[in-house]
């Protein structure tokens, strides 16, 4: 496990439900919340920071077990969590940005708060199905992995993975990625198997009652394009969008086609009026 690292000036931590959580508060506009994928943390967004926070006052944390955050990494326990970050910050309208195992923790935000939520993006997501578990990911095979050999060669055979595949070229881009994977300590994989999901969400994606846009990267893998079309069939409210030249990771692969997009589905949806915030750290 490679040694705690420092905290960036810009970081903040509160506390809830037993773990204290890492988030970063920026910007000024209508408040929209970034939420991170599984083995990633909030600095993945940091191209999206730079480019939105003129607009928005832009809200990232590092999920439950993840990054600098503490605790045990429970997808059942995001929108919790994610609604007390909402409490702590004073946020009361919000718009959302979740990627991939990230994208069903706003679901299940926008599911339990749907008035709250402004407008949702979802990048690269499983299917409406999945729960506990991902299709694209052998669980089974790393939760044997990290106990046969330890954390690192996990993490060397998931930086193989086609999830975790860049496409760019740019050596700060695959840096970060890297740090992030590193910063990953396997305490979900490690801790015993979760019981099984008994339902899915199919059934509640109607309430959702907020505009939403599904992007993929156009080199995503077949399954989770196939999974965002199934997924925007279930949504009352849905735009489809393709990043040109990405794959899993398309707000790394290439940010300025993403930001662009986020940029102006934001702009449309987002709701100016009773959403206006300034982060007091700003």
């Amino acid at each position: 496990m490679p040694a705690a690292q420092p905290a960036h000036s810009a970081d903040r931590f509160f506390v809830t439900d037993g773990a204290r959580l890492r988030y970063r508060d920026e910007g000024g506009g209508p408040s929209l919340l970034l939420v991170h994928g599984w083995t990633l943390d909030l600095e993945m967004w940091d191209p999206q920071v730079q480019e939105l926070q003129d607009a928005f006052r832009v809200v990232r944390i590092d999920r439950r077990g993840f990054g600098l955050s503490s605790g045990i990494p429970n997808p059942d326990r995001d929108a919790s969590d994610l609604a007390a970050l909402c409490h702590h910050l004073e946020i009361d309208r919000v718009a959302l940005l979740g990627m991939s195992q990230g994208a069903r923790s706003v679901l299940d935000f926008a599911i339990a708060a749907p008035v709250r939520v402004s407008a949702i993006v979802l990048d690269g997501p499983p299917t409406p199905e999945s729960v506990a578990a991902d299709e694209d990911v052998p669980v089974a095979h790393y939760r044997a992995l990290i106990r046969a050999d330890g954390i690192e060669e996990f993490r060397r055979e998931w930086a193989r993975h086609p999830l975790t595949q860049l496409h760019t070229d740019d050596a700060r881009t695959h840096a970060l990625l890297a740090a992030m994977l590193a910063r990953y300590t396997g305490a979900d994989l490690a801790a015993p198997s979760p019981r099984p999901a008994s339902s899915d969400i199919r059934a509640s994606l109607a309430s959702v009652a907020a505009p939403v846009l599904i992007v993929n990267g156009e080199l995503d893998l077949p399954s989770r394009l196939r999974a965002a079309e199934r997924l925007g069939s279930l949504l009352p409210q849905v735009e489809r969008a393709l990043v040109a030249a990405a794959g899993h990771l398309p707000n790394l692969d290439n940010p300025d086609a993403y930001n662009a997009l986020c940029r102006t589905f934001l702009n449309e949806h987002a709701n100016w009026r009773n959403s206006i915030n300034r982060s007091p750290h700003a």
